[in-house]
């Protein structure tokens, strides 16, 4: 490696781009890996977590950095596109080490690690080289950070149940919430539901959403009963939904019984339908307006930022009242017709009322015909008594149609195919026999 031989602070180089020789963007850096520590010397520096285009996290060993120079780090010769997969010898930086606590050697003192810094020796290996800590602070004492050799610190040969998470937290709340479930996917198990547990509550509910059955499961089976119960409100009904039905009827009873009365009532009439019907797929929040309501209304509704963009396509127009089950249902309008518009405008005089709704029983097959046959976004659902009770919307029709592992297999942005399958049509239980 050639270039700056100074010494580096890997908290500074999540986020940073990796160039190739000829100037052209590899990716983003993610995480540093280092090898496990010893006591005899100082860990050495393996490679970089990089992510390149789309979402995929690669290796790349540390003798094919040229320079940490300049906000962006340059490689030299071909890299390996191959996914990165931890071994067990392996320590993330980022995920495992900032936020540990650990002790002085000389004194025995309690201090968190904030940041680690590496520097190359004679032979141009990277080690780790010091530790920037931080002592004290809380409840209004003032807290004193500084730079300890590497030598220096013990209680980094062994996992610590107590390390906090607050840098991994700060990188993840800056991430979209699929890129942010990949991230703490990728930790360590033990590590995962440390960090879990640090996050809060809505944070976690939005992570859980983006994630298979039994990482959800497996999450919620580290949360207190209140926690857990209080996570489950925060999601949407159909992901709450999903997930309760993956757990034991014993512990699902009891998280029921804990929630909020009118957040455990929708998820009880969820479970009532079938997984693969339209009353499994759909939420029981859209966006419901009065026939009375304006425009300017609608498009205050819509534009709430915890709205997925599939909700906030269309407005949906009942009597009162406006919770699911509602009053009777009178159309639907589409944001498109609504910016169209004066915003003092009634909603009700715009309304769709030739979109046919379809009725909680309708078979996941009949579905999808009609998302594909009128170029739907959403769709309400409505019972035999004209109440609107919900909308399917395409995200949860796409999630039920690919099969169970989708979130692992690679996004292929090459046109090369992919290196598993589509799924049949009798695997997702599309085809007419």
């Amino acid at each position: 490696m050639s270039g700056n031989k100074t010494r580096v602070f890997l908290a500074r180089l999540a986020k940073l781009p990796v160039f190739d020789p000829n100037g052209d963007k590899v990716g983003k850096i993610r995480d540093v890996v280092v090898a496990r520590h010893t006591h005899s010397k100082p860990p050495r520096v393996l490679g970089l977590i990089v992510e390149v285009p789309p979402r995929r996290r690669i290796f790349l060993p540390i003798g094919k950095v040229r320079s940490f120079a300049s906000g962006q780090v340059v490689v030299s010769g071909m890299v390996n596109l191959r996914r990165f997969e931890q071994r067990p010898n392996e320590i993330l930086v980022g995920g495992e080490l900032l936020d540990r606590k650990v002790t002085l050697a000389e004194n025995n003192t309690s201090v968190q690690i904030v940041d680690v810094a590496i520097q190359p020796d004679r032979a141009m290996d990277w080690h780790v080289s010091d530790y920037y800590v931080r002592r004290g602070g809380g409840f209004g004492r003032k807290s004193e950070s500084f730079v300890v050799p590497w030598d220096e610190v013990n209680g980094l040969t062994g996992t610590d149940p107590n390390q906090g998470a607050e840098s991994l937290i700060g990188q993840i709340d800056e991430m979209k919430p699929a890129d942010a479930a990949k991230t703490l996917r990728d930790l360590p198990l033990g590590r995962r539901l440390q960090v879990a547990r640090a996050l809060d509550d809505r944070m976690l509910a939005e992570l859980l959403e983006e994630m298979p059955e039994e990482d959800q499961v497996e999450i919620l089976g580290v949360l207190d009963l209140e926690r857990a119960a209080d996570v489950l409100e925060e999601m949407s009904p159909d992901d709450a939904t999903d997930l309760i039905s993956e757990l034991e009827p014993t512990q699902a009873s009891r998280l029921l019984q804990t929630m909020e009365p009118d957040d455990a009532d929708d998820i009880r009439r969820l479970l009532s339908y079938g997984g693969r019907t339209a009353g499994g797929l759909m939420t029981t929040e859209p966006v419901i307006l009065n026939a009375d309501s304006t425009i300017s209304e609608a498009l205050a509704i819509a534009r709430q930022e915890d709205l997925s963009p599939a909700l906030a396509s269309q407005v949906y127009v009942v009597r009162p009242p406006t919770e699911t089950p509602t009053g009777r249902y009178l159309g639907a309008a589409h944001i498109q017709a609504l910016l169209r518009e004066p915003p003092s405008t009634l909603v009700s005089a715009i309304v769709d009322s030739e979109l046919t709704p379809i009725s909680p029983e309708t078979p996941l097959a009949d579905v999808t015909r009609y998302f594909a046959s009128y170029n739907l976004v959403a769709v309400p659902v409505v019972d035999e008594g004209g109440h609107l009770i919900g909308a399917v919307t395409v995200d949860d029709v796409l999630d039920h149609m690919l099969p169970a592992n989708w979130r692992d297999m690679e996004i292929r942005s090459d046109g090369e195919t992919a290196s598993t399958p589509l799924p049949s049509a009798e695997q997702t239980g599309l085809s007419d026999g």
